[in-house]
């Protein structure tokens, strides 16, 4: 009776160790995440997704986002790093959000963890977009935040009017991407390389007024932040200013890059630096294009030389860690 009774405790001590072990695999987060808005195949919405990865991730972690409409905002936390948003195609999967107000709480798309990777989705804030069939008066209104470190993105678009894109903190990659809207729409304090990208400007609401397409926010000298437009095209329609600085210090190229009869003949504007254009370093350098006849521009566009030009739109100005090969590679493009 008694070995009977010690054979029952240790079987069930094992089968409770066995179920403990299975339950455990059951909740560990797998490699490969879907999402799919029927929710036949895995999660429904992107962030559910997001909130299944664990604190603290240290693998990647690929969220394959299924074709679909996502009306949703979507939030990488900072405490999430390693995570890769998959999606259909540009064409096919689909982030929307209108927030507006408060631009630190109201993206569509919020990325704060450091190593994060996006292919082939389309984030749009649609508060005042499209600008042609829409009555809400134009605010602030961003589609995505980006404020981790090492993040890149491969043939997504982003759509909005004013603030579309808050480059906010970071070394970024954007290549083969599309960026839409009319007033700063591509903004902040990041050190991004724009490659081989469609800066699209919008006119539609700005009532016949100049637009601007940037609105960097280098801080002081030492800071190492700057927006690169390398081999891109600037395209839309109505007249738009190249940038005006959002910061005392700073620093936009456009290089290689074709243009448009869109932009202003003067090029920039000193905005709240007029008088201290010293400071900027706000330039273009061998673009083509009728956009690009620099012959009226503001005299203190500064002349780069060509060395400066080849240490700005290098990898090594926001990867000099190889992470950059890294991504592309995970991204399936070596």
């Amino acid at each position: 009776m008694l070995v009977s009774y010690k054979w029952c405790i240790c079987t069930l001590s094992i089968f409770a160790l066995f179920s403990s072990i299975t339950a455990a695999g059951k909740h560990r987060t797998p490699s490969h995440i879907v999402v799919d808005p029927s929710g036949k195949h895995g999660f429904r919405s992107i962030q559910a997704a997001v909130n299944s990865v664990p604190s603290k991730n240290r693998k990647w972690t690929t969220i394959d986002i299924k074709e679909g409409v996502y009306r949703e905002q979507v939030v990488i936390p900072y405490d999430k790093p390693f995570i890769y948003l998959k999606g259909a195609g540009r064409k096919k999967t689909f982030v929307e959000g209108n927030g507006h107000g408060p631009i630190n709480e109201t993206a569509t798309f919020v990325s704060q963890a450091d190593n994060i990777l996006a292919r082939g989705i389309t984030f749009t804030n649609s508060y005042n977009y499209p600008p042609e069939r829409n009555r809400n008066p134009v605010e602030p209104a961003v589609a995505a935040l980006i404020q981790g470190d090492k993040s890149a993105f491969y043939r997504c678009r982003f759509f909005g009017v004013q603030d579309t894109l808050w480059d906010a903190y970071g070394r970024h990659l954007y290549r083969s991407c599309t960026i839409q809207g009319a007033v700063d729409f591509i903004f902040g304090s990041a050190q991004s390389i724009y490659e081989s990208c469609t800066i699209s400007a919008v006119a539609a609401a700005l009532n016949g007024k100049t637009g601007y397409i940037t609105s960097q926010g280098k801080n002081h000298p030492q800071d190492t932040s700057g927006f690169v437009f390398k081999n891109c095209n600037v395209v839309g329609n109505g007249k738009f200013f190249l940038g005006r600085p959002w910061r005392d210090y700073a620093r936009v190229l456009f290089y290689n890059t074709a243009m448009a009869d869109i932009i202003h003949p003067l090029g920039w504007d000193a905005w709240s630096r007029t008088g201290y254009e010293s400071t900027l370093m706000m330039a273009e350098y061998n673009c083509r294009g009728p956009g690009a006849n620099t012959s009226g521009r503001v005299k203190w566009e500064p002349k780069l030389r060509p060395r400066e030009a080849r240490r700005l739109t290098n990898i090594s100005f926001i990867d000099d860690q190889g992470w950059v090969k890294k991504a592309f590679k995970i991204m399936g493009r070596h």
